[in-house]
């Protein structure tokens, strides 16, 4: 890709943009490509709800059940609203942690390294959660209810029914026939279900993340200084962050998983309330399920995590390495805060 001679005038908002057009094409990637992970996550939490809590079926039994009953196309159910709520995300955490980061250490210098590092994350994740959280609603209602088929024949059966009353809801045929439907039904509360627990679980899952990866690429430095301390040898960025961005991905995933659990629960349930809030949530959860019931789907999750991270990051550094590097060395430091090479940013779900 050409690049003028002339630098543009405010290179700072020319990469700030950057930053939001490559995140939010990292963000659908990633979505894209492991959905049918998500899909599968998502119906094993999601059983307690449907079909009771006995007889849960385990991963390899639900990826059985929806090959089955829904073919390929059965995983790749409410595909739509999970790049869009993706595109967001993405978009958010990767345009706005650099130059959040920068402005904590430069205002409260008290906070500077893993507090900030921390703070940023969970600034982006909160920007990003107001589209997010209405297409991660839609998208998990789209992937419990499967093919018209699957679901019609869930309802005949009388299973996706908590209590005595009107079914949870009707079968959606897209995104934008389920958001009319949720809003015609629950209004903005439906769209927005589960909203309080999802920054719940989101907020520390970014934190970690980004402290996470900041911790690893500390260590690796360390290690590198202590056993190879003269060596000329350099990590290409791209493989640093597939690498360390998946097991930060990873990690928090796992330790977030409760958190991911009430939250699937409280946006499937629809306006056939299980739950009343996400305090009740835990209660019945740990009283009827236990900690087993807490960690469900924690596998999936951490499936799921590992490589979404890590595809995401190797996107980013993709696009920056083939279509940021035409501009020359000056503009690059007066931008560096917005480097992940330099300040090793980290990645927020898509989930």
């Amino acid at each position: 890709m050409s690049h003028s001679a002339n630098p543009p005038s405010n290179p700072s908002n020319f990469f700030v943009w950057r930053e939001f057009v490559w995140g939010a094409m990292a963000g659908a990637f990633g979505e894209g490509m492991m959905h049918p992970i998500d899909t599968v996550k998502t119906r094993i939490q999601s059983q307690a709800i449907l079909r009771g809590g006995q007889n849960q079926k385990t991963i390899i039994q639900m990826v059985h059940t929806i090959w089955a009953a829904d073919g390929l196309r059965g995983f790749y159910r409410g595909i739509t609203p999970g790049l869009t709520g993706s595109l967001a995300t993405g978009a958010t955490y990767f345009g706005v942690i650099e130059s959040t980061k920068k402005w904590i250490e430069e205002s409260h210098p008290s906070l500077e390294g893993h507090w900030a590092h921390f703070i940023a994350g969970s600034v982006g994740d909160t920007l990003g959660s107001f589209v997010y959280v209405p297409c991660e609603v839609m998208k998990q209602r789209m992937q419990v209810q499967g093919t018209k088929t699957t679901w019609s024949s869930v309802i005949i059966n009388g299973t996706a029914r908590t209590r005595p009353g009107p079914q949870m809801y009707g079968y959606y045929a897209g995104m934008f026939q389920a958001g009319c439907s949720i809003w015609k039904e629950q209004g903005l509360k439906g769209l927005y279900a589960g909203y309080w627990s999802t920054l719940a679980r989101d907020v520390p899952f970014s934190g970690l993340m980004v402290t996470s990866y900041e911790a690893l690429k500390d260590l690796a430095e360390h290690g590198k200084q202590k056993w190879i301390p003269n060596s000329d040898y350099n990590v290409n960025s791209s493989v640093e962050g597939l690498v360390l961005g998946g097991l930060a991905g990873g990690f928090s995933a796992y330790l977030t998983t409760p958190l991911d659990v009430i939250k699937t629960r409280l946006q499937v349930q629809g306006s056939n309330s299980s739950y009343n809030g996400w305090l009740d949530a835990i209660h019945r959860i740990w009283m009827t399920e236990g900690v087993k019931g807490m960690f469900r789907g924690s596998i999936p999750r951490i499936v799921w995590y590992i490589p979404a991270s890590a595809l995401t990051f190797m996107a980013v550094e993709f696009l920056r390495d083939h279509f940021n590097g035409g501009l020359n060395n000056n503009s690059m430091q007066e931008v560096s805060s917005l480097s992940i090479d330099k300040k090793g940013s980290s990645l927020q779900e898509v989930a």
